[in-house]
């Protein structure tokens, strides 16, 4: 982005008057005083931690000028300053703005698992014809969203946009700021449960992702989720289905998935063979999301093809990494929920390999009362002459354990750990690996098992 302070003073009903300073130029937007870079706007955002006292660090990290919340103390005298009544709300104002002013199309995504795959598919197809922009990590809520569209060149022609939401109304939001010419639904989990208590809440939420899509707009969705196809009659914009049944209208005709790679062939291409990069057949569900998108774009069946060949995962998302000692380790440390685990553990149990396979699973989050069963439902996945051995840590992996004891001559072969006994789950693990096993590593980040990840890399 590149925009002067006054017109920045404008969009946002700064309260002081900037005059002078206005024709200082802004080219980024950063509220992480440690990523800030020359001519950067800070925006203090108040948080667990109130940004305002890192406005030192901000200015030596080269930011040129920065939201104030009017009121607070301190505010710097030597250096531009724009009061506003919120940091948070100036950030969003300012980034609507530029998305209005650089005025690309926008793909929104969300699901409760596969939405940041589908987005770096859906980017990597686009990019065949267009100059795109999509959501860096897991900056998907009321902050990143902005922060995606304020990181975005002014020559962009689509934004893929990313979004989460762990309570009603958040979608809403987000679709609103970002009026999406697309948006997409992955699918209809268990995520954040918690916070719902039933899938049925969680899809009128995840269906909010349409309330602000324009009225030429396309809603694509899951037709094998009953709760999804129930609620797209609520939407009046024209719809595109994906699933494994011949009633959507992309399905696929045949399926082959290896270690490293998936192929597949669709309804609509059926001489095309797509190729990804990724273990297990789930991820077709995805491509076959990012595919509708091309084609809604009027992207070629040849070049999606390509793009979907070799297109940039983001970290963490069922990855292979190669561990110390020729172990093989399958890393998909970022989340977790149990539709997501139990597909992820029916691939791996079909991997090819030269010694074991063991899968070290944590604890899902935020999965509320439900918690003990959902977790003792993923036993059902687990098949004991695929899978050598079964590592849980987590205190809510204890209903797990329980189901995976209760299999025939197994009890031996699964391993618990409760949340304080990190450091015994590590040091069992790497006495037990060797030279050709293959790992899973799968649960929701705030295990952080990327801890175990390192250490077997090491």
């Amino acid at each position: 982005m590149k925009m002067q302070l006054a017109e920045i003073a404008r969009v946002v009903q700064a309260k002081n008057d900037v005059t002078p300073w206005a024709t200082q130029e802004i080219a980024s937007v950063s509220f992480d005083s440690r990523t800030l870079t020359p001519g950067a706007l800070f925006v203090p955002l108040v948080a667990a931690q109130d940004g305002h006292r890192f406005i030192e660090s901000a200015r030596q990290h080269g930011a040129t000028a920065t939201f104030w919340q009017a009121g607070h103390s301190d505010e710097p005298t030597d250096f531009p300053v724009l009061e506003v009544d919120d940091p948070l709300t100036a950030l969003q104002q300012l980034a609507r703005y530029y998305l209005l002013k650089v005025d690309p199309r926008v793909v929104a995504i969300t699901g409760s698992d596969g939405k940041t795959t589908t987005k770096d598919m859906t980017a990597a197809i686009l990019k065949k014809r267009f100059n795109v922009h999509k959501t860096q990590g897991n900056f998907n809520n009321e902050i990143g969203v902005p922060m995606t569209i304020l990181s975005m060149e002014t020559n962009t022609e689509v934004l893929v946009v990313e979004m989460g939401m762990d309570r009603p109304g958040q979608l809403d939001f987000l679709s609103q700021m970002v009026a999406p010419d697309v948006a997409v639904i992955t699918m209809i989990g268990e995520a954040h449960i918690e916070f719902f208590g039933t899938r049925a809440k969680i899809a009128d939420a995840k269906l909010e992702i349409t309330h602000g899509l324009k009225d030429d707009g396309f809603f694509i969705y899951e037709g094998d989720e009953p709760l999804l196809h129930e609620r797209a009659e609520q939407v009046h914009q024209q719809q595109r289905t994906f699933g494994q049944s011949e009633t959507c209208e992309l399905y696929p005709i045949m399926i082959e998935s290896t270690a490293n790679e998936t192929r597949f062939r669709l309804n609509k291409y059926p001489d095309l063979t797509f190729s990804l990069p990724l273990l297990g057949s789930y991820n077709v569900n995805n491509a076959m999301a990012a595919i509708q998108v091309g084609a809604l774009l009027r992207i070629k069946p040849a070049e999606m093809q390509a793009a979907l060949a070799h297109f940039d995962l983001t970290r963490n998302r069922t990855q292979w990494v190669s561990g110390a000692n020729g172990v093989n380790i399958l890393s998909d440390v970022y989340n977790a929920n149990p539709t997501a685990m139990r597909a992820v553990l029916r691939a791996f149990q079909a991997v090819p390999t030269q010694g074991r396979r063991i899968a070290v699973l944590g604890d899902m989050l935020e999965l509320g009362d439900q918690a003990a069963t959902l977790h003792a439902s993923v036993a059902e996945a687990v098949d004991p002459t695929q899978l050598d051995e079964v590592y849980l840590y987590g205190d809510l992996m204890q209903a797990l354990a329980t189901a995976l004891k209760a299999k025939p001559d197994y009890a031996a072969h699964v391993h618990y750990f409760p949340t304080a006994e990190k450091e015994q789950l590590s040091q069992a693990l790497l006495a037990d690996v060797q030279t050709g096993d293959a790992v899973l590593l799968k649960a929701s980040n705030g295990m952080h098992l990327d801890t175990i990840l390192r250490q077997l890399k090491d």
